[in-house]
């Protein structure tokens, strides 16, 4: 069975990525572009953003991780209560 979801979901779901992705392109330029004298990147700056970007996505993945492990404990304990719930004394 295929989930639809609805254009607007689409849309407010493409505005959150646009909204994180403006946010780490800004921390991260922030944090490692500093020479402003030249047109061209620096090695160190394209190291650093590159860096940041990876750091930033194994934070990511490593939080949703912790979140589907949290909410498949959630699961179980709510079946094991209801399980103990139903049974007849």
């Amino acid at each position: 069975m295929a989930v639809q979801v609805s254009e607007s979901d689409q849309i407010k779901q493409f505005k959150e990525f646009l909204g994180t992705y403006n946010k780490v392109t800004e921390n991260c330029f922030m944090d490692c572009v500093k020479d402003f004298t030249s047109r061209d990147v620096k090695a160190d700056e394209s190291s650093c953003s590159e860096s940041c970007l990876q750091k930033y996505l194994k934070m990511t993945q490593r939080i949703s991780m912790r979140f589907q492990e949290y909410h498949i404990q959630q699961n179980e304990a709510l079946a094991a209560k209801a399980g103990l719930l139903g049974q007849p004394r």
